[in-house]
């Protein structure tokens, strides 16, 4: 199996659906207090106040081919376990015919979407270590 979407990419995919995954929902106040201004250290993983990261997978994704994004939720879909790291081509032909929701959007909503794709990569013995910093 050889990928036409950058390991970089699906690496930044990876980095930045932590960062997503990770945030908490907004505690919201009746007062007229911005809650950013606070010293609370956790405001930083609040979603209201790290809305880009969402925004960058979008756009991350979008500026994929759509080729690229299929390979991207085959991969998905084999570290999430729904596809055999040998069905690859099953997994591949579905994720380019996915039927009504769009790839990007089922991407989007896999609650665990970095574990899936660090899944995925491992089990065709890729994996980010040596992809260096990715920011």
């Amino acid at each position: 199996m050889e990928l036409s979407v950058s390991l970089e990419v699906v690496c930044r995919l990876i980095v930045r659906a932590r960062e997503l995954e990770a945030q908490v929902p907004g505690i919201e106040t009746d007062d007229e207090e911005d809650p950013h201004d606070t010293d609370d250290g956790l405001a930083v993983i609040e979603d209201e106040a790290n809305e880009a990261v969402e925004a960058e997978i979008s756009a991350l994704l979008d500026d994929q081919a759509d080729d690229q994004i299929a390979e991207i939720l085959a991969l998905a879909w084999v570290g999430r376990g729904t596809y055999d790291a040998s069905e690859w081509d099953e997994a591949l032909e579905e994720a380019n015919d996915p039927g009504g929701e769009t790839p990007t959007d089922q991407l989007l909503e896999m609650p665990t979407l970095a574990a899936y794709l660090d899944a995925g990569l491992a089990a065709f013995d890729l994996s980010c270590e040596g992809i260096g910093q990715i920011d």
